[in-house]
């Protein structure tokens, strides 16, 4: 359920209209004025409980005022890992449908986000979005050409292109994954801190050349653990790697803040969409806490997927509301476009939902159900719905894993009363279960053969490219 003060719904129906968008370049023709630009922070494993305004032991004031500022998301959901996340922002569809839910993509795997797939940048292209910028870590393939962020839709590209970066050496087993565009960037400082100045200087660049597209997707705070001195210092009552983890969120915090300034010193907060959210649960195991939710990165349980997010346009969009229906990291492609008036290509297939109007307007959000899907390196298939209050997860063994024996599992929960799944009533409802699960299979019997690995070590005498050379 959406909640919005009687007061604030009456002015936003009363100006309705100016939300609704504009002319010319796919674009719509209700609105006159140029679409807004976009920002898209989407970080890595930070956890439910690791922000301050869930209540955290870990100081984020800067995420936390971006949060007052807009619309705070409690239900968006991502996959339970990296690559699927980033899969489904960026295309606005689940990636089973691609072979790309099941598991991160690691540097030895052949798989990746497929050319044939329409991005987002793409679409803002054809929309007039000149400037598109992936700032930080792709995580989308590296074994052919066609996955360079480059031949996406983006403009330009400074980060790195696998996963568990080392902070202040950018090195992956032991080569150097730090690049600009094509090209190996030997650029020295600690991550966050390099792709906060980056995101600087192209918003600066960009500024009156039209709008633009900035995706930031941080590293901070995924293990490798590792973080400033002077982060470490802001924590003397933590221990370990608690400690680390929050030193790493507060500069996390900083840089995000920093950016958030610097579109208010070029007077840009009113002309541009912010979304925050995390890309999957945090890694509990590690350092992370999603209490009180269950479960954690690489889980369905509500920890794995239920993650902190945001949006706020400065001057569209009400502060300090709290949007309470589920959403999603596949809305947002969707939902972006909405908020720009620009058009969904004509046959697109997007399984994400236009929230524009429930952001704007008040609109009452749509139904729908919302599907999970991970199999993981453990021979577990796990596969779950959220439909109209409820959430089914079915867990069984996975046909040709290489691992392990799994059981089956059944949980239903009433899950808008009970998230933290502490009771399952599967069997005071056993034919609402059979009929979730139904929907869950006939979502999973979407996915194609194939997809990526399941492997968890690299292939005999694999060895990875110097400096992580792109082809």
């Amino acid at each position: 359920m959406t909640f919005f003060p009687a007061a604030v719904r009456a002015t936003l129906a009363g100006v309705a209209a100016l939300f609704l968008l504009g002319c010319g370049n796919g674009r719509r023709g209700d609105r006159a004025d140029e679409p807004p630009n976009m920002i898209l922070f989407l970080v890595d494993d930070l956890g439910w409980n690791d922000v301050g305004y869930h209540g955290s032991d870990i100081n984020t004031p800067r995420i936390d005022a971006l949060v007052s500022e807009g619309i705070e998301l409690d239900h968006f959901y991502t996959a339970p890992v990296c690559s699927p996340t980033r899969a489904g922002v960026l295309t606005g569809r689940y990636p089973i449908r691609f072979g790309l839910q099941r598991n991160v993509i690691r540097p030895w795997d052949g798989a990746g986000l497929p050319a044939s797939e329409t991005t987002l940048p793409e679409i803002l292209a054809s929309a007039g979005y000149r400037r598109r910028g992936i700032i930080g870590k792709w995580h989308l393939g590296m074994a052919k050409g066609e996955y360079h962020p480059l031949r996406s839709g983006f403009t330009s590209f400074y980060g790195q292109y696998s996963g568990g970066i080392d902070y202040f050496t950018h090195k992956v087993m032991r080569e150097l994954d730090w690049h600009r565009d094509f090209e190996t960037s030997n650029d020295t400082g600690y991550t966050t801190d390099l792709l906060a100045a980056e995101a600087i200087r192209f918003i600066e660049d960009a500024k009156g050349k039209g709008p633009f597209f900035l995706y930031l997707p941080f590293n901070a705070p995924h293990i490798p653990l590792g973080a400033k001195k002077e982060d470490l210092a802001r924590y003397p009552s933590l221990q370990g790697s608690r400690r680390t983890y929050a030193a790493m969120v507060s500069s996390l915090d900083d840089a995000v803040g920093r950016i958030l300034d610097t579109l208010d010193r070029l007077d840009l907060a009113r002309s541009t969409v912010v979304v925050f959210a995390s890309d999957n649960g945090g890694h509990h195991k590690v350092a992370a806490s999603n209490a009180p939710l269950q479960g954690g990165k690489g889980s369905l349980h509500e920890g794995g997927i239920r993650v902190p997010a945001a949006i706020r346009w400065t001057g569209r969009i009400p502060a300090g509301e709290k949007v309470e229906a589920v959403t999603a990291y596949i809305d947002l492609l969707p939902t972006l476009l909405g908020l720009a008036g620009i058009d969904v290509p004509a046959g697109a297939a997007l399984d994400g939902v236009d929230f524009s109007k429930v952001f704007t307007a008040a609109a009452p959000p749509p139904p729908r159900d919302f599907y999970s899907y991970f199999v993981g390196l453990g021979g577990r298939e796990s596969m779950a719905i959220h439909s109209g209050g409820w959430k089914y997860l079915y867990i069984r063994p996975f046909a040709g894993s290489p691992n392990g024996n799994a059981k089956e599992e059944r949980y239903l929960y009433r899950i808008d009363a009970d998230p933290q799944e502490r009771h399952n009533v599967i069997d005071e409802h056993p034919d609402l279960a059979a009929k979730l699960e139904k929907k869950v299979l006939d979502f999973v019997a979407s996915r194609p053969e194939g997809g990526v690995s399941l492997e968890g070590s690299p292939p005999p005498g694999w060895k990875p490219p110097k400096e992580w050379r792109h082809p």
